[in-house]
């Protein structure tokens, strides 16, 4: 059965301190209601991240239903991390396909701007794997080493990287700044992207998403309309980074994108524009190449050549992505599908206007990209695919299937996969905090902190000490460990003197 969108409605982004999270996304919820044709709503579909840490508010669902005048309709709430917003319209397109319902409203929001960054960086940190969380880990720090990885099998230098990295900075910004709903609408200069704070090398401040307040909604309908949703898929990979076949694309991302392009009958080669998850500047590569729409390893090419401008042979992120428009974590992955939905009605400023846009994609990701949708959205008269339609990945998606344990041991050497030094750790860690991940020569794959704070080179040999919190990672030599086992010894005396001096 297919599902159509009707009426479509979206807040702003930006900061609303008048507005609670439940009128923030009422408001989204009328304009799409507003704007609809067709029958009344049968259903709500709500999603939020993390209300109850955000906004202290609990049962969204119920609240927005008596907000909108719409109690005694069935209304749940959806969860899935910073994919929420798409797996708010996962499961309002499967109410209307299954033929339960004839028209449903899926509404997704998030209000994070009234909190301290410290706090909203601790709330976002709780979808991280507890041990690597408990090692120090934040997203951005996760992010980063995952951007190392990328440059480091792909053969980027640090200084192209770097340069890719300010490329998909600036056209976000550029596409933000004729955004009317984004919350950057100003572009920004090299000079400013270089001269911006390091994060987590090698992301700058520039390099994330915001923290912001916002809604969006959309309608979904049995009865015809001119754009349709054809394509959904889903994927999940292990919550812990360390724990995955790969570290340099996102296997989730692969297997959503199998199973949406799989389900609509396309490929890579019908969309005609995408928004993609860019909470960080190289996830919008990565996602690229995990949705075939750039060729693998070759996606920072791309940029480079300017083929994923608006106006480019694939545009990307026309909205100005997650890092202009902003990124209310449970409200993006909707955010994207109304973008969509105008960008194929011909519903935006001509300046940003993908020219004859048929056929939109949607790539949302969930945590560190653990729990990942694809949507893929078309124009009632959109042009079939023009061959059988074939499998679009030749090889199989690689996802770690059992559940590993950490070790208590390893062995005392290993290589670097990648590493990062993050000058915004979370709280109670030393600034700056080097993390690595490392694959040992007993062949576990674990995460490290650096035993003194220092750079260090992906691929390198590196020696292993355990500490009584964590494993410690240093540059090989005997030096080091006789000066890492001392400090160790030295600690633990002081803690003990301090102990009995107590008693």
């Amino acid at each position: 059965m297919e599902v159509y969108v009707d009426g479509v409605g979206m807040v702003p982004f930006g900061k609303h301190p008048q507005l609670s999270l439940v009128s923030l996304m009422a408001q989204a919820a009328r304009g799409a209601l507003e704007a609809s044709k067709g029958p009344e709503v049968e259903a709500l579909f709500v999603g939020a991240m993390n209300p109850e840490e955000f906004t202290g508010e609990g049962n969204l669902a119920s609240a927005l239903a008596d907000e909108l005048g719409l109690a005694g309709l069935p209304s749940m709430r959806i969860e899935t991390a910073s994919s929420t917003g798409a797996a708010v319209l996962e499961a309002a397109f499967y109410a209307v396909a299954s033929g339960a319902y004839t028209s449903v409203l899926a509404v997704a929001g998030e209000k994070m701007t009234h909190q301290s960054t410290p706090r909203v960086t601790r709330i976002l940190a709780e979808v991280i794997e507890p041990y690597e969380k408990n090692a120090g880990a934040s997203m951005v720090a996760l992010a980063a080493m995952v951007t190392q990885a990328y440059a480091h099998k792909w053969g980027l230098s640090q200084k192209r990287l770097e340069r890719v990295l300010c490329r998909v900075a600036l056209k976000n910004h550029r596409n933000g700044a004729l955004n009317p709903y984004a919350q950057f609408r100003k572009e920004i200069t090299e000079d400013q992207y270089f001269n911006s704070r390091m994060i987590s090398y090698p992301l700058r401040l520039y390099d994330c998403a915001p923290i912001t307040d916002g809604a969006a909604a959309l309608v979904l309908t049995r009865e015809k309309r001119d754009v349709k949703i054809t394509g959904v898929g889903h994927g999940t990979d292990t919550l812990a980074v360390r724990h995955r076949i790969h570290l340099h694309s996102f296997a989730a991302c692969r297997a959503a994108a199998e199973r949406a392009y799989a389900m609509a009958k396309r490929g890579p080669r019908d969309v005609d524009l995408a928004e993609v998850h860019d909470a960080f500047t190289c996830f919008e590569i990565i996602g690229a190449e995990d949705l075939g729409l750039l060729e693998e390893g070759k996606g920072w090419r791309a940029v480079e050549k300017g083929r994923t401008e608006i106006q480019g042979e694939i545009p990307i992120n026309p909205s100005g992505g997650l890092k202009a428009r902003g990124h209310p974590v449970g409200a993006s992955g909707l955010a994207q599908a109304v973008e969509i939905v105008w960008q194929l009605r011909g519903e935006v400023d001509q300046a940003r206007q993908v020219k004859g846009a048929r056929v939109g994609l949607l790539h949302s990701i969930g945590g560190l990209a653990n729990n990942n949708l694809v949507v893929i959205l078309e124009r009632e008269d959109a042009p079939a695919h023009a061959l059988p339609w074939e499998p679009v990945f030749s090889k199989p998606v690689e996802i770690e299937r059992h559940h590993r344990p950490d070790p208590r041991r390893v062995s005392k050497e290993g290589v670097l996969d990648s590493y990062t030094v993050l000058y915004v750790p979370p709280e109670g860690f030393p600034s700056p905090l080097v993390l690595g991940m490392i694959t040992t020569y007993s062949g576990q794959r674990i995460l490290a902190r650096a035993a003194t704070p220092t750079t260090f080179r992906v691929g390198e040999r590196v020696a292993i000490e355990k500490g009584d919190d964590a494993f410690y990672f240093m540059r090989f030599g005997l030096g080091q460990r006789l000066t890492f086992r001392i400090t160790r010894k030295v600690k633990g005396w002081k803690l003990g003197l301090k102990r009995k001096f107590r008693l």
